[in-house]
């Protein structure tokens, strides 16, 4: 089908040089404006299950609002002259791929499946729409090429908040556990830990010199690895990313004193865990958006550990419980009696020390956090 003959009452303007496009070589370009015409439907399609997946999947505010956007500002270029026009060049029942299936497709059983499928639906669509554009509109090239990166980077935060939500199920209290006097002492109180439920250690010492944080964090690994699968235990290492990269653990947590989280995934490596304090909700989106898998946030109470001199608002905990995907641990004073005050908040996750490392009986009151956490 001709496009001169679908878009002839379009105006001469816009249409002459489409009309000189159609004419030039065999058969004309109306074949690059169904290409065109078929990616934009791609990209749009695929934007939109991205959207509908970190939306109604994650809950996550800020990711939706980027995939939102970016829907609406393809729709914005594709409404510019004359890509507007590329409807006229459809030709569904001409299309020799119309029914063609692939012969491996990629399987949609989980979240991840749905958000990796789809954005590599929309950045594949976005790649034709720039060449073709080239072609036909060039000036119209580099707004899909922005989106085609902008896609990217939304790919890697959604997919980082699954995996961070999928891998963390279940983990809602993390114990933050000291060296103490010796290695024999640590492994016991770790041992009891684990053997009470607790599935995320936090090893956090700054007096240790780096050899015996190095014997802590192995002691502790040891521990973990007998765990069945199904009952994995996560060993994060507070602030010394070099040191559980070094010995493997599952992870690490930094502040804002430490190493940026971009830096520390580039010594973690992409498969690590990587937490992140926030004190406010600007901080709190910046960890998401860089690439934290996990937060902390607070402080919330005043601490038998550390001094602070200001707690974290009611609002800020309620907000970061509202927006964002990523897990999220209240840090800083947390009590048993203190549990449902941070419910009411939206935050079902806490990160404790002394609360259990210092009680009379560690894993029991380990167990009791883990019961009242796991109430609804």
């Amino acid at each position: 089908m001709h496009v001169d003959k679908l878009v002839s009452s379009e105006s001469p303007a816009v249409m002459e040089p489409m009309r000189e496009q159609a004419a030039s070589g065999p058969g004309g370009q109306a074949g690059v404006w169904r290409a065109i015409d078929a990616s934009a439907n791609r990209a749009a399609e695929a934007l939109r299950v991205v959207e509908d997946a970190v939306r109604f999947t994650l809950d996550d505010v800020v990711l939706t609002g980027l995939a939102k956007e970016m829907r609406h500002d393809l729709a914005a270029v594709l409404a510019t002259e004359p890509l507007r026009h590329r409807v006229g060049a459809r030709d569904v029942a001409g299309d020799v791929g119309n029914g063609m299936e692939a012969a491996a497709a990629l399987g949609r059983s989980s979240v991840a499946d749905l958000v990796a499928a789809n954005a590599a639906r929309a950045g594949q669509a976005l790649r034709s729409l720039a060449e073709c554009a080239a072609v036909v509109t060039p000036a119209a090239c580099a707004g899909f090429e922005q989106l085609r990166y902008r896609l990217y980077d939304l790919e890697r935060r959604a997919l980082a908040a699954v995996r961070a939500r999928d891998r963390l199920a279940g983990v809602n209290l993390c114990v933050l556990v000291e060296g103490c006097a010796d290695g024999a002492v640590f492994s016991r109180l770790v041992e009891s830990l684990v053997d009470a439920g607790v599935r995320m250690l936090q090893i956090r010492d700054k007096r240790l010199a780096t050899p015996a944080l190095v014997d802590r964090v192995g002691r502790a690994l040891a521990i973990a690895r007998r765990r069945p699968p199904e009952e994995a235990v996560f060993v994060i290492v507070n602030d010394r990313v070099d040191v559980a990269a070094a010995v493997g653990a599952a992870g690490a947590h930094v502040g804002e004193d430490d190493l940026p989280v971009p830096l520390a995934r580039r010594v973690l490596g992409p498969a690590a865990l990587l937490g992140r304090t926030a004190h406010d909700v600007a901080e709190a989106r910046e960890a998401a958006a860089v690439g934290a898998d996990f937060l902390g946030i607070g402080p919330c109470f005043a601490s038998a550990t550390k001094t602070f001199r200001a707690f974290a608002p009611p609002e800020f905990l309620r907000t970061v419980a509202a927006e964002i995907a990523l897990p999220a641990f209240a840090i800083g004073g947390v009590t048993l009696d203190r549990l449902d005050e941070l419910a009411a908040l939206g935050i079902t996750r806490v990160a404790v020390a002394a609360a259990v490392t210092s009680a009379p009986d560690p894993a029991a009151a380990a167990r009791a956090f883990i019961a009242r956490l796991a109430r609804p």
